[in-house]
């Protein structure tokens, strides 16, 4: 357990110690998850704790990680385990970080080549204290994997770098396969949602990569289930394809504690397969709509998937032209 696990532990959350319990609904059957305890998926851990690595797994509390891990398959968390920032939804703990560890990105491209990844997905905290957000640092851990293993490809979900200068730049130039950005909800719950982030400049985000470097796949996520309206998130489909966004992930809240924004509702399996639908009819290369749906969810064989639909899109116009 590292030293930010024990200091907070009882404290993970301060800014939310007053506030009063949100209560949720209580959580549907087809969403319950089984305890993991393969030995596929302790191998996976014992790595993660051999290299002193955080993953995004189990700082957030991901209800897929029996799942991922026993395919050994771990989104790694780099800049530390705590966050400058305090959104409503995230189990993230927040508070002041540390320094920049300069050694991470080697035990990173360690833990690719020991796990044997043919994909990997490298997210951070928010590092707002830090001059770029942490983009150099992204950029040192992409490049590290890539020395270390060429062959597997690297898909990484970054922060909004607010109000840091040349960070996307930065990111774009050391050459990901996959830049993920997650919206996370409609403009209208930012201000309770997702505080301290400007919807503008998130989509912002996702076009100036597509702008930097059209060859990079562009992702982007939204949580259902805030209090959103449906037309609100086919207005923010709308705007993902017009940023020009390949790849969309939409999945249920779940709330981390009574402290976090409540559950408004909970979707249903059938209402996750119209929004596939709809997603599919506004020109996303490839969509993953499901109650249990994470950023880094079969991140492998969307990856796949990906390469699949561009190359049969590229076709369709040769098609069409010839």
């Amino acid at each position: 357990m590292s030293l930010h696990k024990k200091k907070y532990n009882s404290i993970r959350h301060p800014e939310k110690i007053n506030k009063p319990d949100n209560i949720s609904p209580k959580i549907p059957e087809w969403i319950r998850v089984k305890a993991p305890n393969s030995r596929q998926y302790n191998e996976t851990r014992n790595i993660m704790r051999s290299l002193s690595l955080n993953t995004v797994c189990e700082e957030a509390a991901c209800p897929n990680i029996g799942e991922c891990w026993e395919q050994r398959h771990a989104t790694v968390m780099i800049l530390g385990d705590v966050c400058t920032r305090a959104c409503a939804f995230c189990n993230v703990a927040t508070g002041r970080p540390d320094g920049v560890d300069i050694n991470e990105p080697a035990r990173v491209a360690d833990a690719v080549s020991k796990l044997a990844l043919r994909h990997v997905v490298i997210t951070s905290v928010d590092r707002d204290d830090l001059d770029d957000g942490g983009a150099f640092h992204f950029s040192a851990v992409v490049q590290r994997i890539r020395q270390v293993s060429p062959d597997t490809t690297i898909e990484i979900l970054t922060p909004d770098f607010l109000r840091k200068k040349g960070a996307i730049e930065t990111v774009v130039k050391s050459g990901p396969n996959i830049f993920n950005h997650n919206l996370e909800t409609v403009p209208r719950l930012y201000p309770s949602v997702r505080p301290g982030a400007k919807y503008s400049h998130s989509l912002g985000i996702l076009k100036q990569v597509k702008y930097l470097d059209p060859m990079i796949f562009t992702k982007s996520g939204l949580m259902v289930g805030l209090g959103e309206k449906i037309d609100e998130i086919y207005g923010v489909m709308d705007e993902m394809r017009s940023a020009g966004v390949d790849f969309i992930t939409i999945g249920q809240y779940l709330q981390p504690t009574p402290k976090h924004h409540g559950v408004y509702r909970f979707y249903k399996p059938d209402e996750f397969q119209k929004l596939t639908e709809i997603a599919v009819s506004k020109g996303f290369l490839c969509v993953s709509a499901t109650p249990l749906t994470r950023s880094s969810y079969h991140a492998d064989d969307d990856f796949k998937k990906l390469l699949k639909a561009k190359a049969q899109k590229q076709n369709n116009i040769l098609r069409k032209h010839a």
